[in-house]
Order: structure tokens, then C-alpha cells, then sequence
């Protein structure tokens, strides 16, 4: 990204609103937003395989591991406003296990980029099932989006849930079950 590009493109969109960019508290508002947005989309120099960095381990067994509560955050494509809220993701390992702090880091990863929630569900379960050759994935996300929330129709209180299910825990509805009571019981600590 060139820095000083956006940066006077984000000049350039204050004088658009009605804002005086010279004004104090603006004067470097266009610096902080470029840098901003590159962390927000530092996903796109990023991939999830380079973020797990051969974190994956032989495991003695084929349970199903379950990460619940994974913080997300991400800018919608639509109309670059936040959404955010939580992550759960679920495999059968089939031997091989990721380190626990990269599953968070694919999400992380994702994320970091222009999303749509129901996309970002799908491509967090694609990830971990090619990262860890697992024989199901399922992930949940349940997000709030500002662009809902600040605009539009207002429900301040809205969530949406998302879900993608790949292989056993798509094709078999105890394993699903399973990973569903076990994510919903996050609920009632």
C-alpha cells in the first residue's frame, strides 16, 4: 500500500464531507487512517499456511477439537464498517493437530481483509481442513456489523450467525451435533 497515496486520498474525502483537513484535530487524522487501514487488511499480504508456519503435530488419537470464542474483527466489503464478535471452530484431527494459537491466527488472517461474514465462515474451515488434512471442520461466527447497527435499519442489538460444515460434520448429524452442543455451551458459563 502507498502510504502517502492514501493518505491524500483520506484528505481528499474530508474536504468531500464538509472538513477542514488542516483543521488541529484533523491534521493528522490521514496518517492515522493509512496506517489503519493497513493493519485492518494486512490479511492480503498473508496467507493462512504462512501463518500456521508448520504448527501442526502428530496426535496419537482422532478427537475432536473445539476452540470457542475466537475474537474477530473485520471491515464488510460493502461499505467498509466493522463487524465483529465471535469465532468457534471445530475438527475431527485425524492425527494431526494444529498449535492452539493458530487456528486464532487463520481467523486473524482472514479477517484482515474485505469480508463478507459468510464468506470469511467458509474460508476459516477451508483453511484449517487444508492445514490439517482434518475428516470434518465446522466453524460458527456470530457478529455484529456497524453497518447495520450505525446505518441503515439501526437494530443495535442484531447478530448474525454464520456456519460452514465440511466433510463428517457435514455428512454425519451426531458429529455435528456434537461440535453445535458443545459450541453453544459457551453460552452458559
Amino acid at each position: 500500500m502507498d502510504q502517502a497515496r492514501v493518505e491524500s486520498l483520506v484528505r481528499e474525502l474530508l474536504v468531500e464531507i464538509g472538513e477542514d483537513p488542516s483543521r488541529e484535530g484533523l491534521v493528522k487524522t490521514p496518517e492515522r487512517m493509512a496506517k489503519a487501514l493497513a493493519f485492518l487488511t494486512r490479511g492480503y499480504s498473508l496467507k493462512p499456511h504462512d501463518v500456521v508456519n508448520g504448527a501442526v503435530f502428530e496426535s496419537g488419537s482422532d478427537n475432536m477439537v473445539v476452540v470457542r470464542d475466537i475474537d474477530v474483527y473485520s471491515l464488510c466489503e460493502h461499505h467498509l464498517l466493522p463487524f465483529f464478535g465471535h469465532c468457534h471452530v471445530g475438527y475431527i484431527s485425524r492425527g494431526r493437530v494444529l498449535g492452539v494459537s493458530k487456528i486464532a491466527r487463520i481467523v486473524d488472517c482472514l479477517a484482515a481483509r474485505l469480508q463478507i461474514q459468510e464468506r470469511l465462515t467458509s474460508e476459516i474451515a477451508r483453511a484449517v481442513r487444508d492445514e490439517t488434512g482434518a475428516e470434518g471442520v465446522g466453524v460458527v461466527m456470530e457478529c455484529q456489523h456497524l453497518c447495520m447497527t450505525m446505518r441503515g435499519v439501526q437494530k443495535q442489538n442484531s447478530v448474525m450467525s454464520t456456519s460452514a460444515v465440511l466433510g463428517s460434520f457435514h455428512d454425519d448429524a451426531a458429529t455435528r451435533s456434537e461440535f453445535l452442543s458443545i459450541v453453544t455451551s459457551s453460552h452458559h458459563r
